[in-house]
C-alpha cells in the first residue's frame, strides 16, 4: 500500500488539475505554441552553484550543462536526460535529483537540455545523444570513473534510444542506464492503458498521442528512435526501472522487463503499488528510497 503521503500527493496532482496537460491532443498543441511564443528556462537553480562547480557547453544547438561536486574529483559519472512529453523543459525536481546525484553520489552530471518537440524530432534527437553518451564513456575510460545513462519519462525513451544507437554503431555501453518511468512507446496502444489511465492522476493518453506525433516526425511511432521499446534489447548495459501502477506508461516498463530478459539483458524492476509517473522524483518516502538506490548504483559504476 502507498504511504499515506503518496495517496495525498496524488490527490493533490488531482486537484490541481495535472491531467489537464495531456488531457487532449489540442491542449499539447495549445501549450506547445505558447512556449514558443513564450519560450519557458532550462536553467539551473542558483542553489546549485553552492554545491557544485557548474557550466555550460553547446553542442550544436543544445546547452548542455556540466554539474560536478565541490572541492572533489568525481567518482563517476552520469548522462541525465529529463523527461516533459518531449515538449517541456527541465523543472525543479529535475534540478533536485541533479543535485542530489552531485551531493551523495559524488558524480558528474551532464544534462543536456535538448531542443523539443516539435523542432527536435526523434531522428535529430537520438544521434545527438547518442554522441554525447559517447563521448562521457571514453571520459570516463580516461578516469572520471564508471558512466550512468539516467532518464526520465520521454527522457527515459530519449536515453534508451541513445544506448540502442550507440550499441548499434560500435558496440559500446554505460556502465547501467536507469530508467524512470520509461515513456517508450508514443503509440499509447497498449490494452491496459485504457484501465489505468482512469486512476492516474497526472498523465492521459490523448494529449501523450499528440506529444508523440510531434516528436515523430516524419518517422513512424514504431520506428525504435522514436519509440526504443521496438528495438532490440539484445547487447545493451544492465537495467534498472522505476515504475508505479497508478502510471498509464507502466505497461511500457512491464514490457520492456519481458522483452529485455527475453534478449538475455539483466534487469533489476522495481514497481510499486499506488505510486503515479515518475515517482522517484516526488517527495514521498517511496521517491526516496528509489532515489537511495539510484546513488547506490551510481556508486557501484563508479567501484568498477
Amino acid at each position: 500500500m502507498p504511504s499515506l503521503r503518496s495517496r495525498a500527493l496524488s490527490v493533490a496532482l488531482i486537484a490541481a488539475g495535472r491531467r489537464r496537460r495531456f488531457a487532449s491532443a489540442e491542449a499539447v498543441r495549445s501549450h506547445v505554441a505558447a512556449s514558443a511564443r513564450r519560450p519557458a528556462s532550462h536553467l539551473p537553480p542558483r542553489s546549485l552553484g553552492r554545491v557544485a562547480e557548474v557550466s555550460r557547453t553547446f553542442v550544436g544547438a543544445w546547452p548542455v550543462y556540466d554539474a560536478s561536486p565541490r572541492g572533489s574529483e568525481p567518482a563517476a559519472q552520469v548522462l541525465f536526460v529529463h523527461g516533459g512529453g518531449y515538449i517541456n523543459e527541465l523543472v525543479r525536481p529535475h534540478w533536485s535529483m541533479i543535485r542530489m546525484l552531485v551531493t551523495q553520489a559524488r558524480a558528474r552530471v551532464v544534462v543536456p537540455a535538448y531542443i523539443l518537440a516539435p523542432r527536435g524530432t526523434a531522428d535529430r534527437t537520438v544521434p545527438v545523444a547518442a554522441d554525447l553518451l559517447s563521448g562521457l564513456i571514453e571520459s570516463g575510460r580516461d578516469g572520471d570513473g564508471g558512466t550512468v545513462l539516467l532518464g526520465d519519462s520521454a527522457g527515459a525513451g530519449l536515453a534508451l534510444a541513445a544506448a540502442q544507437r550507440l550499441r548499434d554503431r560500435s558496440g559500446v555501453q554505460p556502465s547501467r542506464i536507469v530508467l524512470i518511468s520509461p515513456w517508450i512507446d508514443v503509440s499509447m496502444s497498449h490494452p491496459d492503458q485504457a484501465a489505468i489511465e482512469a486512476a492516474d492522476p497526472m498523465l492521459a493518453r490523448p494529449g501523450l498521442r499528440e506529444a508523440g506525433r510531434l516528436y515523430a516526425g516524419t518517422l513512424a511511432a514504431d520506428d525504435p528512435r522514436v519509440s526504443p521499446l521496438h528495438g532490440s534489447f539484445a547487447g545493451l548495459a544492465p537495467l534498472t526501472v522505476f515504475t508505479g501502477t497508478r502510471d498509464v506508461l507502466s505497461t511500457d516498463s512491464r514490457e520492456l522487463l519481458r522483452r529485455a530478459r527475453a534478449d538475455g539483458v539483466e534487469v533489476e524492476f522495481h514497481e510499486e503499488a499506488g505510486l503515479p509517473h515518475a515517482y522517484p522524483l516526488l517527495p514521498v518516502p517511496e521517491g526516496r528510497a528509489a532515489r537511495e538506490r539510484i546513488v547506490e548504483l551510481i556508486r557501484t559504476a563508479a567501484d568498477r
